[in-house]
């Protein structure tokens, strides 16, 4: 195996199913979680020091609207969050027993360039260039978005300053949906009203999710974009 033969001190696993529409509640989520922890194991048994993975934010219980990594359960409805989430904690086991470091980043509402185009922003930038049918969201509800290249920049934080532990990639920042819908409509220039006549509330999603990054932030880190500067990137 490669780890075997070039012994890395450092690992970044950023890999995993997340096919839109399917990886939520997908039986795949279950060998994903046996692949990371056999390669954490081999990882650990040749010389490595510090393993840094990439978690989410449905590992959290999202009946709390603001999700702090010390404060929050971890009770997720989905099949991925509870995956995810056993993954940290048997890993967490392996890099203990080797004495080797890890640090679990979950990562919220990212978007950025060169998303599967059924996801949100990229439908709704289709939609206002007349590529797609309007569609309703939640309007009223609030999320946490982070552009990709700040949640880079998050993982190589935890990598540069051999951070160990649970943190949060977020903005901190609540946005509100309908407002994610004006603001790109804007940039566009675009009518937003199309989209906003169908926004409803949805049985079942949650209010608010945001994020607490304070312990990010104590390693130095910052999001260097706001959303309306990362949705301008996007396009």
């Amino acid at each position: 195996m490669l780890i075997q033969n070039i012994k890395p001190t450092h690992f970044i696993h950023l890999a995993w199913y997340v096919e839109h529409g399917k990886y939520s509640q997908s039986l795949e989520n279950i060998r994903w979680l046996e692949s990371t922890c056999h390669l954490a194991e081999i990882f650990c048994t040749n010389g490595g020091k510090q393993i840094i993975i990439s978690g989410s934010c449905m590992e959290y219980d999202w009946n709390y609207g603001l999700l702090s990594e010390d404060l929050t359960p971890t009770n997720s409805k989905t099949v991925y969050g509870v995956a995810k989430n056993a993954t940290r904690r048997i890993v967490g086991q392996i890099c203990s027993q080797h004495g080797v470091s890890m640090a679990w980043g979950r990562i919220f509402f990212l978007y950025g360039k060169y998303e599967n185009r059924e996801r949100l922003i990229p439908s709704l930038i289709e939609v206002f260039q007349n590529k797609r049918k309007p569609f309703g969201i939640n309007g009223a509800a609030f999320r946490d978005f982070l552009h990709v290249s700040d949640v880079a920049e998050g993982f190589v934080k935890l990598l540069t300053t051999q951070a160990n532990g649970v943190y949060n990639l977020c903005s901190g920042e609540p946005s509100r949906l309908a407002d994610v819908v004006t603001t790109l409509a804007s940039l566009l220039d675009a009518d937003p009203d199309p989209v906003l006549a169908l926004a409803t509330e949805r049985p079942g999603e949650p209010p608010l999710l945001v994020g607490e990054n304070l312990k990010l932030k104590a390693l130095g880190w910052r999001p260097t974009l706001n959303l309306a500067q990362g949705l301008e990137h996007c396009l």
